[in-house]
This record gives C-alpha cells, structure tokens and sequence, in this order.
C-alpha cells in the first residue's frame, strides 16, 4: 500500500472504494494514520471535500510541538483511515491524542483487514469497523487469477490462521 503514491490512478480506484463506505458514516472530518494513510486519507478528503488532520508519529522538539497536525473543533466527529490492520494497536495509538483533544472516534475504515484478531479488538473497545478487503479474499483473487500459485495460498493461508491475534 505504500507505493499508491507512485500510482494516482490506482491511488483514485483506492479512495472511491474508501468513499462507498465513508458516504453511509456520519463526522466532520477524516484522520489518516502515518504514514501509509495519509495519502490515502488525502485523495479522499479532496474527493468529499472533507477537512482532514493527521497525528504525529514523534512529537517535533521544536515548532508548534503539536500532537496533531491540521485545524479541528473541540466535539468534532472524526472518522479514522488506515491502510491495513492486524491487531488494531496502531489505531489505538492514533485515536489515544485525537480524544485527549476532544474529538470523537467511533469509526475506524481500512482497506485490508488482514483477518488476525484486529478488528474484535477495535469492536471490543466500542469501535466500529470496516474494511474494503479481507486479506483471505484477495488470496483467492490471486490463487483463482494463477497469481499466486496454490501452494503459496495455502503458505499464507495457513499462516494466517496460525498467527491470529
């Protein structure tokens, strides 16, 4: 997921199908987790016309020092984007300084839920999920269009399993 940047066309396929799911929520504002999301998060923003913010990773020693970048409202309803997910600590992390703040985070969209635990630990903690794909799906894309041969689907598919959260 890291290489859309390079692909704006993939990059636009990419934030529509984020887009279908994004139309049935209700917020004010989008937050992409850093780094691979932000691009993402971006060319969606551009296609809703939806104001977007980000978290820092590392809080900068110098500058404005904040935790967040871009303008936000106290109260404000923020949906939170991110590539993939496999146990949902990196959302967690991420959704941590946008409370502290005073956003509201409920809901959490991916394009890939790698199907290791991720999204029950998100939904346990009162989030709700989505995901565009699930990484079992699009092995048996790749298995089916003999993109991946059947024994490296069967590899994954059984590393999968064997690696659940």
């Amino acid at each position: 997921m890291r290489i859309l940047v390079t692909y704006p066309k993939i990059l636009q396929v990419v934030a529509q199908e984020y887009i279908k799911i994004l139309k049935k929520l209700t917020f004010d504002r989008l937050a992409g987790i850093p780094y691979t999301a932000i691009p993402i998060a971006t060319a969606v923003s551009l296609f809703m016309n939806k104001p977007m913010i980000y978290t820092r990773k590392e809080v900068k020693e110098y500058g404005t020092k904040k935790t967040i970048e871009g303008e936000f409202e106290k109260g404000e309803k923020v949906v939170v984007i991110d590539d993939l997910i496999t146990t949902g600590a990196s959302k967690l992390e991420v959704i941590q300084p946008l409370v502290t703040k005073g956003l509201k985070v409920s809901d959490i969209v991916v394009f890939i839920d790698r199907d290791q635990g991720g999204k029950e630990q998100l939904e346990d903690k009162g989030y709700h999920f989505y995901s565009i794909l699930h990484l079992t799906e699009m092995i048996t894309i790749l298995e089916t269009t003999k993109i991946l041969s059947k024994e490296k689907a069967k590899e994954v598919m059984d590393f999968l399993v064997t690696h659940r959260v």
